[in-house]
């Protein structure tokens, strides 16, 4: 007898999760809040790891399409002084695969491939041991019950309170992220100076980084220590008034620096949350969580790539491991929570250097990533 699955959210560890069912034959149910797949921006770009979101995609059999998709030059990155003096500039081998970039809206595309995912269907809450199972209510009032609901919706899960009373908190650091579109030609000397991958300047508790995604455009994300209500008498509503916020902000940096914020087109504030470090929960039987809904932590490139990897294993568990869904479910939370216990402590100490008082730290801490940057 088939059990009856089925993921909360249309995100990388959600659609991975399903895909790997789908490939072993085994249905779910993936279901999303978001009325379709371009209800809205897809989001920037991705680096995923070979031994983590790239092993993913293996267990998908998406490996060799993402490799088409991905670009490897992505990997490049330099980081300047807030002067504008370059301090860094590492560029790839050809050949260097180890974090290759992707689009985000390419890598939904390629997960959804023969997913028939229910749109439109937003949780508001999950009710654990029922007698036929694990409830799902839905926001239009209708009521689903399954064998095994797999929480993927991110930081602010709907699925969490079934598992955890825990829920995140704000770390200090605000990003607010704008965009810049066909810089090539709109902005040849700003896509010199970010180049094929991303560039960044760290000053007193803020940075700048800008980076390349495909087709010419661009994200810039400002990032800097302050209070969770630091825009209270700014209107975010009006782009040119947060404009001239974030140049105040950086004031006296580099002009070319800054001409990162003056082109921008639209800001989205992004104050940053995290789980603790090390989340867990009293296993609770018909309901799990995976990605940032079980270990929300600072996006410093390990997010997506866990939630895909624990999607893939967890899906291939089930179709393949122990017969009895309960005991395969136990096993994969165990794994979870150590290997996401360590990066959420990477993680936290390096936002910790990232937005410092010591510009010099995140100088340092990426020679220790990345050692051929000196």
């Amino acid at each position: 007898m088939r059990h009856r699955i089925a993921v909360i959210g249309g995100g990388p560890g959600g659609l991975t999760f399903a895909h790997v069912l789908h490939r072993h034959g085994h249905p779910v149910a993936v279901l999303e809040r978001d009325p379709g797949p371009e209800a809205r921006p897809p989001g920037g770009t991705l680096d995923l790891h070979e031994g983590l979101g790239q092993l993913a995609l293996d267990k998908a059999g998406l490996l060799a399409e993402f490799r088409a998709l991905s670009r490897p030059e992505g990997q490049a990155m330099r980081i300047l002084d807030t002067d504008g003096t370059v301090l860094r500039d590492w560029r790839p081998h050809p050949d260097e695969r180890a974090n290759p970039e992707i689009d985000r809206g390419q890598l939904r595309d390629l997960l959804l491939g023969p997913l028939d995912v229910q749109w439109g269907r937003g949780v508001t809450q999950v009710v654990p041991g029922t007698r036929d199972g694990a409830r799902v209510h839905f926001a239009d009032g209708r009521q689903e019950t399954f064998d095994l609901v797999v929480g993927a919706d991110g930081a602010w899960s709907r699925v969490r309170p079934a598992v955890s009373p825990v829920t995140p908190h704000y770390t200090g650091v605000t990003s607010v992220e704008t965009s810049l579109d066909d810089v090539d030609t709109r902005h040849p000397d700003l896509a010199r100076l970010i180049g094929d991958g991303s560039v960044a300047a760290y000053g007193v508790n803020r940075s700048l980084v800008a980076q390349r995604n495909s087709g010419g455009h661009v994200k810039v994300y400002a990032k800097f220590r302050a209070p969770l209500d630091w825009h209270t008498n700014l209107d975010r509503a009006d782009d040119e008034a947060v404009r001239s916020s974030l140049l105040a902000l950086f004031d006296g940096w580099a002009a070319p620096v800054l001409d990162l914020l003056r082109h921008g087109t639209a800001f989205v504030h992004r104050p940053l949350y995290v789980l603790p470090v090390s989340h867990t929960w009293a296993h609770v039987p018909g309901v799990t969580l995976l990605g940032d809904a079980a270990h929300l932590m600072p996006p410093l490139g390990a997010g997506a790539n866990l939630a895909m990897l624990e999607g893939a294993e967890l899906a291939e568990s089930i179709a393949t491991g122990p017969e009895d869904l309960d005991e395969a479910v136990r096993a994969f939370e165990v794994e979870m929570w150590a290997r996401a216990g360590k990066w959420a402590q990477i993680t936290t100490a390096g936002l910790e250097r990232l937005v410092s008082t010591d510009p010099a730290e995140a100088v340092a801490l990426f020679d220790e990533v990345q050692p051929l940057g000196k």
